[in-house]
């Protein structure tokens, strides 16, 4: 490849340019902060425009790329065309992140794509024909053109992201491209009774009730099937049950989910910042017998909540502090649920009048149900402002 356009500087943006360089490729760079994302002259000569997870498909350039016939990229798409591996790719609407993590720790195996490493950070730096988990969202997979992992693991499909695919219909179609290029030699990791998958691999089902190696350590239903998931696909590589049941009675989970960060006068801080939607905060909300003191906004997705405040209702939350732009829309459903609120507008007020309302024996959680960009620059950051917060209320 001679020349290509990359569009979107943030980590897999970054990534995928280094990677091209290293090839010999001449790379033209994109971005907003640079004022020449609209540039349509940027994409004269080019071959491949390789596009950030965060742009969407109806950004000028792609469109016009697109109309001139020049290949559309997601990173992780280059980094399977450079790469010489085994890749387990992990999808769904909740639960990707500590399934990763958890199949990275039980097979030693790294583990790149929707957070942490770019995918293509691994080119030139791992062995070929080491496995790879590689996590990977919608917004990377709808850009997808050969992309075929050796495993991929659904972990469920819901309702998400609706403000960006626009349809349940589109968002569900994208997450489905996982396995619409594997071969017979491949393997798809399913829910049980989850209809067809498309492709060519193996079908492999799981659940939260199947036998496992060993127990996890992680609490939660909604983590035994993460657990069941991981264990399905490491057998699917080859692994042994001896090496397995060792991965998930070790494996202590990740930050930013239902990560306990601190305990003041007997009062539980957990931090699940990286439940963007209604469904992982649900599962949340099954974690924790004690009353609970949730936190809950941010930007909101495009989902309703009239769901998720009559699952909130019904569990053990006392009070939810709302922040961020969705407090209003959130107000107004939990109020028809009989859920009593508080707009605290911030995270730190949330946390300090949370901190002054709970008791000893109580959980005060941030689980947000929405995105962190309203206020923050991703749920890692959000997630590190709890924390300190926390800190500082121990301190």
């Amino acid at each position: 490849m001679r020349r290509a356009l990359v569009l979107g500087l943030a980590r897999s943006g970054r990534a995928a340019q280094a990677a091209l360089e290293a090839e010999g490729t001449e790379v033209v760079a994109a971005d907003r902060t640079l004022g020449n994302d609209a540039d349509r002259t940027l994409l004269e000569g080019v071959e491949v425009l390789v596009k950030s997870p965060g742009v969407p498909g109806e950004t000028p350039l792609v469109v016009v790329a697109r109309e001139r016939g020049i290949p559309v990229w997601s990173e992780i798409e280059l980094g399977f065309r450079l790469l010489d591996n085994p890749i387990l790719a992990v999808t769904g609407t909740k639960g990707k992140t500590t399934t990763s993590e958890l199949l990275g720790h039980i097979l030693g195996a790294p583990v790149a794509g929707n957070v942490g490493r770019a995918l293509t950070e691994l080119v030139g730096a791992i062995d070929p024909g080491r496995p790879i988990v590689c996590e990977v969202s919608s917004f990377q997979l709808e850009d997808v053109e050969s992309f075929a992992p050796a495993v991929a693991v659904l972990l469920n499909l819901e309702r998400d992201h609706l403000d960006r695919h626009g349809s349940l219909e589109a968002y569900h179609a994208a997450k489905l491209r996982v396995f619409r290029n594997q071969g017979a030699d491949a393997f798809a990791v399913v829910p049980a009774g989850f209809d067809a998958v498309g492709g060519a691999a193996t079908r492999i089902e799981f659940s939260a009730e199947d036998e496992l190696p060993a127990e996890p350590l992680l609490l939660g239903p909604h983590n035994r099937a993460n657990a069941a998931a991981a264990t399905a696909a490491a057998r699917a590589l080859g692994t042994g049950d001896e090496e397995i049941a060792a991965g998930l009675s070790s494996f202590t989970g990740v930050p930013h989910r239902l990560e306990l960060v601190g305990e003041v006068a007997g009062v539980r801080y957990v931090n699940d910042s990286i439940a963007t939607n209604t469904l992982a905060v649900a599962a949340a909300l099954t974690t924790f017998a004690s009353p609970v003191h949730l936190i809950l906004g941010g930007r909101a997705k495009g989902e309703p909540f009239d769901e998720l405040a009559g699952l909130v209702a019904r569990s053990s939350v006392v009070t939810a502090y709302l922040v961020g732009e969705a407090a209003e829309t959130l107000a107004v459903d939990l109020g028809y649920a009989n859920v009593p609120f508080l707009h605290a507008t911030t995270l730190e007020r949330a946390v300090a009048e949370a901190a002054s309302a709970a008791r000893a024996g109580d959980v005060v959680l941030l689980s947000p149900a929405c995105a962190s960009y309203d206020q923050f620059r991703d749920f890692e950051q959000r997630g590190e402002e709890f924390r300190r917060l926390v800190q500082n209320l121990e301190g």
